[in-house]
C-alpha cells in the first residue's frame, strides 16, 4: 500500500498477530477453557486425535506460529 509516497511494510504487523494467536493457541492447549475446549471443532479435533493428541497438535500448532512471527518480524523484512 503507498501512503505518503512510501510503501509500509506489512510484515512487522503480521508477526505481532502471529505471536499474539500462538499465545491464544498456547493457552488453550494449557488450560482447556471449557467455552473453547467444548466448540464442535474441538470437540472434532479430539474425536481424531484424542485429548492428549489434540494438545499435542496444538501445542504444535503454537510453536510454529511462534516461528512465522519471529520470520516475518527479523527475516522478512530484510
Amino acid at each position: 500500500m503507498k501512503l505518503g509516497g512510501a510503501f509500509m511494510n506489512w510484515n512487522p504487523l503480521l508477526g505481532i498477530l502471529a505471536f499474539v494467536y500462538s499465545c491464544l493457541v498456547l493457552y488453550i492447549a494449557a488450560k482447556k477453557p471449557l467455552s473453547i475446549w467444548d466448540m464442535t471443532k474441538t470437540k472434532a479435533f479430539r474425536k481424531v486425535l484424542g485429548d492428549k493428541g489434540t494438545v499435542i497438535f496444538f501445542y504444535i500448532w503454537g510453536v510454529v506460529f511462534i516461528g512465522v512471527g519471529l520470520w516475518l518480524i527479523i527475516i522478512a523484512p530484510i
